[in-house]
């Protein structure tokens, strides 16, 4: 009688879906890629540590300091840090201009590993401008940014198109304007003719001169004509004795009428 014998069948081994050494490579990452991300923003190394202020004239060093100091504590995963790498410097030069309207601009620079310097440039003075009672310094820009009294030493500025209830560090004056007022001051200076006050409007300036009269241009003109004009309306045809009579040059016509 014949015997049968079944072949033993033959199982293969499965591979695991992830081998010790994927899971160990990957554990090996997440080790280094946590203790980077602890030491880049929790290692002491890289936390703001010298904070440098330049260009400050009138400002105090300390103000601006204490201002950049807020902006050093952030927050990652709700733990606090001051590392360099979370320190937004655009959000500094915006706090500091806010802050600070007589500051005409900011630069603001982080050096690797712990340090941000402040470059800052002050706003200087061009004429006085007055709402109400109130005086302030205006900028070549037009920006008024500090009170004044009256009596600061610089031409008074006026406007019948002047913006009600501005704030330090807006525009009193359009830049362009402010511009014509002060080349027309130095092309007087340079004629010898002082001037305490100017009202402007739309096309035309009224400049009050020291000597208590007034000249009239017109600023969609010709400027340097015009003060040409008043040059030669002075030499030929008013006497020094009569400019103390004198009411007015008016120069936005084809030809200059004095009173």
């Amino acid at each position: 009688m014949k015997k049968y014998y079944r072949k033993p069948h033959r199982y293969k081994k499965r591979k695991p879906l992830l081998s010790k050494k994927f899971l160990a490579l990957g554990f090996l990452t997440l080790a280094v890629a946590g203790a980077a991300f602890y030491g880049l923003f929790f290692w002491q190394v890289f936390w703001v540590e010298k904070i440098t202020i330049s260009g400050e004239q009138k400002i105090a060093k300390e103000e601006i300091s204490s201002l950049v100091e807020k902006n050093l504590e952030n927050k990652v995963l709700f733990l606090k840090t001051k590392s360099i790498l979370k320190i937004d410097a655009g959000q500094i030069k915006t706090d500091i201009l806010n802050a600070f309207p007589q500051i005409a601009s900011a630069e603001v620079k982080k050096s690797f590993f712990d340090a941000i310097s402040v470059k800052i440039t002050e706003r200087i003075a061009a004429a006085l401008w007055c709402e109400n009672d109130d005086c302030f310094l205006l900028d070549a820009e037009g920006v008024i940014f500090e009170e004044a009294p009256l009596d600061f030493g610089l031409i008074l500025v006026e406007t019948t198109q002047s913006p009600d209830g501005l704030f330090l560090g807006q525009t009193a004056v359009a830049q362009d304007k402010i511009a014509q007022i002060l080349e027309i001051k130095s092309k007087l200076a340079e004629a010898k003719i002082a001037i305490d006050k100017v009202v402007f409007s739309d096309g035309r300036l009224d400049v009050e001169t020291s000597e208590g009269w007034t000249i009239r241009f017109n600023l969609k003109g010709d400027l340097d004509w015009q003060v040409i004009e008043l040059k030669l309306t002075l030499e030929k045809q008013i006497s020094p004795e009569k400019r103390k009579n004198l009411e007015y040059i008016d120069l936005r016509f084809s030809r200059v009428y004095y009173k």
